[in-house]
């Protein structure tokens, strides 16, 4: 069964008239067809009983016929797209459009309600996540490659850290992201981390033209986009000789996230895994200072379901693809994460990335 029928078998069974999925992601998981629509207007529209329809804009049509085996609908940036699929799918009775909730926004949820009388939505996110949950031998060979490129970026940055006095964050973050663009990678899968010393306990810091401190910790947080799918990891390095207490506290964190790595297999709960982590880390004193969850799932997006450790429990099962990534972050001092992507196998996990997670001093 394609993923395509599995959605339309969903919305016979459910008793929904159509989706209107405005994802690109998941039109490109669904479909094969990857485009930015910007501020266009993009709907994959799948039916119980009928053939799909792709709706894109006009410049994107024939690009959009070489991935997909049904019809492609086109609209002019002259053209109000409301009113073209008002007449394209007229005489249909369509009462209850099945939507992604995370993504579809009141534009278009407004715009939809202008072609329908008396729409309704049903909220289709739960089953895209579970679909896209479990990953393929081809997507995992995929984002393999992904997290190739993505300890290629910690080698370099680790380098050129080290190369000379006076580089700054950014500096670091230009060098990374120069070799990836000459080696292919034409995108990040999100904005490259470096910070350095105290400046690493903002777990979402944004680097800065601010020299690395030397004699401190420095952290990376890096991905790259290769063949539709993300790498994410996290290292800690430091620059000359790190401290006692900086070194007690990296060396907490990576006891931390390899005691959940190695916890990871099918049966135990997302929850659990956090808790190993966590534990791990209250135990040493230093439970308040771990200030996010544990892991968040992976794949075409950076951040994608389940949660591990977050509102919602989950089973853990074979294919399901993860990141472990505790921390430790004391306001103003130092800040350490140490952070692998990993898929689920039959008996365990295996790591996406490979670099050292021993305290590397350059």
């Amino acid at each position: 069964m394609t993923k395509l029928t599995q959605i339309a078998t969903y919305l016979g069974k459910e008793n929904w008239d159509m989706t209107f999925i405005t994802n690109p992601t998941t039109v490109q998981y669904l479909t094969g067809f990857a485009m930015d629509p910007h501020e266009r207007i993009l709907g994959l529209m799948i039916f119980p009983d009928q053939e799909p329809l792709l709706f894109t804009p006009e410049l994107e049509v024939e690009k959009a016929k070489t991935h997909v085996n049904f019809d492609v609908i086109g609209y002019a940036d002259s053209e109000n797209p409301w009113a073209k699929i008002k007449a394209h799918l007229a005489g249909r009775q369509i009462k209850t459009i099945a939507v992604e909730y995370d993504h579809l926004i009141l534009s278009k949820s407004d715009g939809l309600k202008s072609v329908f009388d008396g729409l309704s939505f049903a909220n289709l996110t739960p089953f895209i996540n579970r679909m896209r949950l479990i990953k393929s031998d081809d997507e995992i060979k995929k984002m393999i490659v992904a997290g190739e490129y993505a300890d290629r970026c910690f080698d370099i940055g680790f380098r050129f850290a080290a190369s000379e006095p006076d580089l700054t964050e950014m500096d670091v973050v230009a060098k990374i992201e120069f070799e990836m663009k000459r080696q292919g990678i034409s995108e990040m899968s999100f904005e490259t981390m470096v910070l350095t010393g105290g400046r690493a306990a903002n777990p979402h810091g944004v680097p800065e033209a601010i020299a690395i401190q030397q004699n401190k910790l420095l952290l990376f947080d890096l991905g790259v986009m290769a063949n539709g799918y993300a790498s994410d990891a996290s290292r800690t390095i430091a620059i000359g000789q790190p401290s006692d207490f900086d070194r007690k506290i990296y060396e907490i964190t990576r006891e931390a996230q390899q005691a959940a790595f190695d916890f990871v297999k099918p049966g135990v709960t997302a929850f659990e895994v956090d808790k190993v982590a966590r534990d791990v880390i209250t135990k040493a004193g230093y439970g308040e200072y771990f200030t996010h969850r544990t892991g968040h799932g992976i794949g075409m997006d950076v951040h994608e379901f389940p949660s591990i450790g977050g509102s919602e429990d989950i089973t853990i099962e074979k294919g399901m693809c993860f990141s472990i990534e505790p921390g430790i972050y004391i306001p103003n001092q130092v800040g350490v994460r140490i952070e692998d992507c990993l898929y689920v196998t039959e008996t365990g996990a295996e790591s996406f990335t490979q670099t050292s997670k021993d305290l590397l001093i350059f």
